[in-house]
C-alpha cells in the first residue's frame, strides 16, 4: 500500500481481495481490485466507472472537488481491467451477445453485473465501510442500479449518471456503436488518441468544448494496464444482466438520476423511465452533456451530489 499527496488531499491507494471467479480450467481463483482512496474523513463516496474504464476515469482533480465537498472518496479499477485482476475466462462475441440481447434470448457471459456489483460490496466491505453513497457512470450506473435492488442495507444513497434500467428499447445510437467498438490501440499514443476519440463521438459538443489534451494524457495512461478482454467481459455482463425495470420499484435508497440532452448512447428516454420507476428518485437533466463528464460541469456534479447525499443521510 502506498500513500502520497496530492494538493494536499492524503490518496491511499492499495488492492483488495473481494470475490472469486471459476477459471477456464474449472478452479476456483481469487479476484482483486485496485483503489484509491481520497481523503481521511467524510461521508463515503464509491465512485463506478463504466464499461471497460479505469478508475482514472474519474479524474483525481474531480475526486478533490468530491473531498472538498465533504465526501470521503473511493475510486477503483472493475475486475478484468486496470490495476485489478485480469480473469482466465472465456470471452463472449461481439456480434452474438447483441443479436441475442435484440432477440431477448439468454446471453451467455463468464459474470454479470450482479457478480461485479458483489466485488464493490467486497471492496467497502475491505475499507470497513458499513453503508455508502454511490455515484455510477454509465455501466457503472447499471451496477448501482444492482446495489441498491440486491444490498439495499448497503447504499446509504444512488447516483446514477448516464445510464439505462435495461431493455432493448434503450440502445445506443449507431455511431456510438462504432465508435465503441473501433479498432484497440496498440500502443499508448494510439490509446490516448482512440479515447480522445470516442469522447469526441459520444460526448458533450458546443457548450462544452472538449479537454482533448485530458482525455489523451488518460488513454496513454491506461494502455500499459488496458484488457480488452476485460472490455468484452464487461460488454457480456451487461447483455447477460437484462432488463432491470421490473426489480427498480423495489429500490428503497435516494436516488438522483442525472442525464445529459445530448447523450448519443442512451436516450433521454431511458433516464426519465429510470426517474420514473424508483420510488424515491430525483431527476436531473443537464442541457447538452453527452456521454462524459466535461470539466466545466464538475462543479455542478458535485454539488448535485453533495445535496443528495445530506438530504439522504439527514432521512
Amino acid at each position: 500500500m502506498s500513500v502520497h499527496a496530492l494538493k494536499h488531499i492524503a490518496v491511499t491507494s492499495g488492492r483488495a481481495k473481494v470475490n472469486t471467479y471459476t477459471a477456464r480450467d474449472g478452479s476456483t481463483k481469487d479476484i482483486e481490485l485496485a483503489y484509491d482512496v481520497f481523503g481521511n474523513a467524510g461521508r463515503p463516496l464509491v465512485l463506478i466507472m463504466g464499461i471497460g474504464a479505469q478508475g482514472i476515469f474519474w479524474d483525481a482533480t474531480m475526486c478533490e472537488q468530491f473531498v472538498q465537498a465533504g465526501f470521503h472518496v473511493v475510486r477503483f479499477d472493475h475486475r478484468d481491467i486496470g490495476h485489478s485482476t485480469h480473469l482466465d475466462a472465456a470471452v463472449p462475441k461481439s456480434g452474438r451477445v447483441m443479436a441475442r440481447s435484440l432477440l431477448k434470448l439468454p446471453v451467455e457471459a463468464p459474470y454479470s453485473l450482479s457478480d461485479m456489483a458483489t466485488d464493490v460490496v467486497g471492496l467497502i466491505d475491505h475499507l470497513q465501510i458499513d453503508r455508502a453513497h454511490f455515484v455510477g457512470a454509465s455501466m457503472g450506473g447499471m451496477i448501482g442500479q444492482h446495489l441498491a435492488i440486491e444490498h439495499a442495507d448497503r447504499v446509504r444513497s444512488l447516483t446514477t449518471i448516464m445510464t439505462t434500467p435495461g431493455g432493448r428499447r434503450y440502445i445506443p445510437q449507431p455511431s456510438a456503436l462504432r465508435a465503441l467498438f473501433a479498432p484497440r490501440p496498440t500502443n499508448a499514443d494510439e490509446a490516448g488518441h482512440h479515447v480522445a476519440r470516442l469522447f469526441a463521438t459520444i460526448g458533450s459538443k458546443g457548450i462544452y468544448p472538449q479537454a482533448s489534451e485530458r482525455l489523451h494524457a488518460i488513454g496513454a495512461e491506461a494502455y500499459s494496464r488496458m484488457n480488452p478482454r476485460g472490455f468484452m467481459r464487461h460488454f457480456g455482463a451487461v447483455a447477460k444482466s437484462g432488463d432491470r425495470r421490473p426489480l427498480l420499484p423495489s429500490v428503497k435508497a435516494p436516488t438522483l438520476v442525472i442525464h445529459g440532452t445530448h447523450d448519443p448512447m442512451f436516450s433521454m428516454s431511458a433516464a426519465r423511465k429510470l426517474a420514473a420507476l424508483i420510488p424515491n428518485s430525483t431527476w436531473l437533466p443537464l442541457t447538452g452533456m453527452g456521454h462524459d463528464l466535461p470539466m466545466a460541469l464538475w462543479p455542478t456534479l458535485v454539488s448535485a451530489i453533495a445535496r443528495h447525499a445530506e438530504r439522504a443521510d439527514s432521512r
